[in-house]
């Protein structure tokens, strides 16, 4: 049997010097020393987007393309504050206020020269002196017009959160009928116009003396006029608040889930007004109608002596009223229930499943065919109809039928 034979000491040392040899050779030999501060790898705010400064607070004219923004508040005696006269401007006011003390007042916050386009303005305050003195009548110092352009509409135009207060006439005015956009604006006493333009969203004005906010579409607002004017006025409105004191509160081609309010006990214009209304619901203090519509879905409506709902097709809508009908419609109603003090509760050509009441009318007043309807009033007559079909009324006398056919 083999005995392995222990390593001798200097074949180990020969051993170790070779294996030494052969591990210097995969090892680089360079410095250790650390190399400098590593380079800046992100660009500046400068570099990302170059921004001008704006830095007089005296009158400010703005006639190359580029980015601007405010360092300080500008104040004006009389005149435009800012003009801009070229297209491609953004103008962040950076939070500071444009303000004018004239005593007459005839120049603008922000001033646009005529066909501008690709103008942006953002982020601060327009502020004049003029107060409303009840009535509609506004003056004081300050600006005429909050944001507002010379000679052709301008374009491609968007202002955002900027908030205007105390000008002559109009607060935020742009195109209306094209590119232009209002957004998380307000506005507070303007004589005329609160804001205009195509689209406006999630913005108010309030103490307006004429239409307080208006659009192609306008969604989330709430418009208050002073004077004689629309509270909203759209194409399209949505989730919209309007009141006026002489005119609708709110006056739409198509409007859903909106209020609005005839403010004044002497007029005869509607809360609500629209082609088609759907989820609204209006309020007339005068003799106007609660909500006025060709069809109505899902409303309600009241008014102090007008009708409460007023629609050519009403579907599951509520009206009362003081002297006027609760629910008139001159077609067809269907779910719908209407109360009047003296007026008939609900009033259609054609009605299915409807209930109303009267004090002294018509609880339930169909021309031609009522199904399945009930009408109640405490001195008229509960029910009338030519054609009645599963029908009952309470009243003196309980039921009044032209012709009443059993009909399974």
């Amino acid at each position: 049997m083999k005995t392995k034979r222990p390593v001798q000491p200097a074949a180990l040392v020969l051993l170790l010097s070779t294996l030494n040899a052969q591990l210097s050779t995969c090892f680089a030999q360079g410095t250790l020393a650390p190399p400098g501060a590593p380079a800046p790898t992100m660009k500046t705010l400068t570099q990302v987007e170059p921004r001008t400064a704006i830095t007089n607070s005296g009158a400010v004219t703005i006639f190359q393309p580029g980015s601007y923004y405010l360092t300080t508040n500008i104040a004006v005696n009389s005149g435009d504050a800012v003009t801009i006269t070229t297209n491609g401007v953004k103008l962040d006011l950076n939070g500071f206020t444009i303000s004018s003390t004239e005593v007459s007042p005839a120049g603008t916050g922000i001033m646009l020269s005529s066909g501008l386009r690709n103008i942006t303005i953002a982020n601060g305050f327009i502020q004049g002196g003029v107060t409303n003195n009840g009535g509609g009548v506004y003056s004081g110092s300050g600006f005429a017009y909050g944001i507002y352009y010379s000679g052709t509409p301008p374009v491609n135009v968007q202002v955002s959160r900027v908030s205007v207060s105390g000008c002559l006439y109009h607060g935020i005015y742009l195109n209306s009928f094209d590119s232009t956009v209002v957004e998380s604006c307000t506005v507070r006493n303007a004589g005329s116009y609160g804001i205009l333009a195509a689209i406006v969203r999630s913005s108010a004005a309030v103490q307006c003396g004429d239409e307080a906010i208006g659009g192609e579409q306008v969604s989330d607002c709430e418009g208050e006029v002073e004077g004689t004017g629309y509270g909203i006025y759209a194409s399209g409105a949505q989730n919209c608040y309007g009141v006026s004191v002489h005119g609708p509160g709110v006056n739409a081609f198509t409007a859903q889930n909106c209020y609005g309010y005839g403010l004044a006990n002497d007029n005869s214009y509607s809360g609500l007004y629209a082609e088609n209304a759907l989820n609204c619901s209006g309020s007339s203090n005068g003799s106007g109608v609660g909500v006025f519509a060709a069809t109505a879905l899902n409303c309600s409506g009241s008014s102090n002596s007008g009708d409460g709902v007023y629609a050519n097709t009403a579907l599951n809508c509520y009206g009362s009223s003081g002297s006027g009908d609760g629910v008139h419609v001159g077609y067809s109603a269907q779910n719908c229930i209407g109360g009047s003090n003296s007026g008939d509760g609900v009033h259609a050509f054609a009605m299915h499943n409807c209930y109303g009441w009267s004090q002294s009318a018509y609880g339930v007043y169909a021309y031609d065919l009522a199904s399945l309807s009930y009408g109640f009033s405490t001195s008229g007559t509960g029910l009338r109809a030519f054609i009645a079909n599963s029908c009952d009324g309470g009243g003196s006398p309980p039921l009044d039928v032209a012709h009443k056919y059993d009909m399974p």
